[in-house]
């Protein structure tokens, strides 16, 4: 991971630790490539496990990277023992996630005490040209953290 100096070596910890716990993310191959305050990179290799019937990314795939792009760009900006869940979001697809990586990109637009809004670029990269393929914006509502399940 790079970028990381400006993010405090708890805050960093404990985003690392909660993105760890993310199962679907696990599953599905996808790997945090970037946090910096305000921003995070998730990274994703194409496998048919996660296509549609065209060979694609599924679009719901490409929804959950991008959920969780977002979210773990606001809870770099929100004090350590914080937790976030999604309140909305939207997205456009703008063209098919053809390629062999995905890459959502999240930033922060406004954070307040409880609510932070955030925007994610989503690239699909083919034979090393990246190409926006899906557009999201979501709110995110702080919550307190409840640490690994039992």
């Amino acid at each position: 991971m790079s970028d990381t100096t400006e993010l405090s070596g708890l805050k960093l910890s404990e985003v690392r630790s909660s993105f760890e716990r993310q199962g679907l993310m696990r599953t599905i191959g996808a790997e945090l490539t970037l946090l910096a305050p305000g921003r995070c990179i998730i990274t994703l290799p194409f496998n048919e496990s996660i296509g549609q019937q065209q060979g694609f990314f599924h679009g719901g795939i490409i929804g959950s990277v991008g959920d969780n792009a977002g979210g773990y760009a606001a809870l770099t900006v929100l004090p350590v023992g914080s937790e976030v869940l999604t309140l909305e979001y939207k997205i456009n697809f703008l063209r098919p996630a053809a390629g062999e990586t995905l890459f959502a990109e999240g930033q922060v637009l406004q954070a307040g005490q409880s609510i932070c809004v955030t925007r994610v670029d989503i690239y699909v990269e083919q034979a090393g040209r990246r190409s926006l393929c899906a557009g999201l914006q979501q709110s995110m509502i702080r919550a307190p953290a409840s640490g690994p399940a039992s």
